[in-house]
């Protein structure tokens, strides 16, 4: 909804580096700058850091909200569901509402990349949710992941 007002608000959230949350995993680490629940649900934002060879998602889509890579450092590669690119500081990609897409680091060196959700859906609970399923070391049935994947609007291609 638009602002209808005629003086202007102060609304803004300041929120200091302490502030934020970092899910640090042995490859990758999530810092979860700007959640939906600090952008009253109009966006989420992430910075995504990879070791040299860290892997992320395969080809998947989601039904509810955009996504969009915006490259930091390094060299990542990114899937438009058509192809692979390199992609490098300063480079972007868009994936709309059912767009194909993956990432990961193939190259030797680290790399860093801002990911932003519009609109601001509660991602960081996939990503920790994902990261206790992995280091729990349960075997979880191809049924319980679809439902995981679903409940987070993820849906691999």
């Amino acid at each position: 909804m638009s602002y209808l007002g005629t003086t202007g608000e102060v609304t803004a959230r300041w929120r200091p580096v302490d502030e934020i949350t970092v899910l640090d995993r042995p490859k990758t680490s999530a810092h979860f700058v700007a959640p939906g629940s600090t952008t009253n649900g109009q966006y989420g934002m992430f910075r995504w850091d990879m070791a040299p060879g860290a892997s992320g998602p395969r080809p998947h889509f989601h039904r509810t909200f955009s996504e969009s890579f915006y490259i930091l450092d390094g060299a990542v590669r990114l899937f438009d569901g058509e192809r692979w690119v390199t992609a490098t500081a300063g480079d972007f990609l868009y994936v709309p509402e059912g767009g194909v897409h993956a990432f990961g680091n193939e190259s030797d060196e680290p790399a860093s990349m801002l990911i932003l959700f519009a609109p601001g859906p509660p991602r960081e609970d996939f990503f920790v949710e994902l990261a206790e399923r992995v280091e729990s070391g349960r075997e979880f049935s191809a049924e319980d992941w679809t439902e995981f994947y679903a409940r987070h609007d993820q849906y691999h291609v």
